[in-house]
């Protein structure tokens, strides 16, 4: 029973840390929508003419 529990242990730590990661991925990924490298992505309201 033990080695169960030991596999059931491990399998929270995977499972926490790729939540993690993904959670960082998404964050990382909201970030760059935020860049200066899309003209496109700009307001109309935000040019001067």
């Amino acid at each position: 029973m033990a080695f169960f529990a030991s596999a059931i242990d491990t399998l929270k730590i995977l499972v926490i840390a790729l939540g993690a990661g993904l959670g960082a991925w998404g964050v990382v990924n909201l970030l760059e929508g935020y860049g200066n490298d899309n003209p496109g992505a700009m307001l109309m309201c935000c040019k001067v003419t």
